[in-house]
């Protein structure tokens, strides 16, 4: 059956597609072109690494993509407005596909923060589209994507629109998913740098810092200020954290280009 991808491009071309996507930004704008021939002229994906249980973590370890303005995302991020976000809370709680229209069925349950951030979404003209979760992602991790129509199309033509699409969608956002967690993250902080990754990898491995010093030709001394750095560049406490978090962010463990 043919799907509303670019003339001449299949399923399998995008899967293909995905595969062989070296960067995020190569990957994002091939995804935003995708879902813009299905009618979702918008998104945004976040995906939090160090959720807790009452909150979703650091902002410094979110990951955020998207194709909506400035003038939007610096007050919904960086305001702390998804803190409130009736969609980002859906998302939490359940994984799966869900229709904005949940908002309108539940209006009567929204807190008075949850009604100002519909409010501002609506000023904003974002008024329809559909939620995916990745909850399962795993405990202290969680990951979404909205996909929004074009200003002016309502909920109903995008319920229309997913009922015809959904699971072509639902697959896509998901391939796009599971790809991002193989590429390095575009980073808010300071990365890596070179021997610091090195470092952090031998630790990981068992390594002590003596064993790391014969190893990479250094002194303990100066593996300790390697690993000292990667901790102050990934914002943590304890080398083990280091480990963890730069793994998760794939800034080690991964073959360079």
């Amino acid at each position: 059956m043919r799907t509303p991808l670019k003339v001449g491009m299949t399923m399998l071309d995008y899967v293909e597609r995905v595969i062989s996507s070296t960067t995020m930004d190569e990957l994002w704008q091939m995804h935003c072109d995708a879902m813009a021939s299905y009618g979702f002229t918008r998104l945004i994906y976040g995906m939090a690494s160090s959720r807790v249980r009452s909150s979703l973590g650091a902002r410094d370890d979110f990951l955020i993509l998207t194709n909506i303005g400035a003038g939007y995302m610096d007050t919904f991020i960086n305001e702390g407005l998804y803190q409130h976000a009736p969609m980002v809370r859906w998302a939490t709680e359940n994984s799966g596909a869900c229709s904005w229209g949940w908002i309108a069925e539940h209006a009567e349950a929204l807190t008075s923060k949850e009604q100002e951030v519909v409010a501002f979404n609506v000023k904003h003209g974002l008024t329809a589209g559909y939620s995916i979760s990745f909850a399962e992602v795993g405990a202290r991790n969680i990951a979404a994507v909205g996909l929004i129509p074009a200003p002016g199309v309502g909920q109903d033509e995008t319920d229309a629109i997913w009922e015809k699409h959904g699971r072509e969608l639902i697959a896509m956002n998901k391939v796009l998913h599971l790809k991002i967690l193989n590429l390095p993250f575009p980073l808010s902080r300071k990365a890596l740098t070179k021997r610091q990754r090195e470092a952090l990898e031998w630790v990981g491995e068992g390594k002590t810092t003596q064993d790391i010093g014969v190893i990479m030709g250094l002194t303990a001394a100066t593996v300790e200020k390697h690993l000292r750095l990667a901790r102050e560049a990934l914002d943590v406490e304890t080398t083990a954290q280091a480990v963890v978090k730069a793994s998760m962010q794939n800034q080690i463990f991964r073959i360079e280009a």
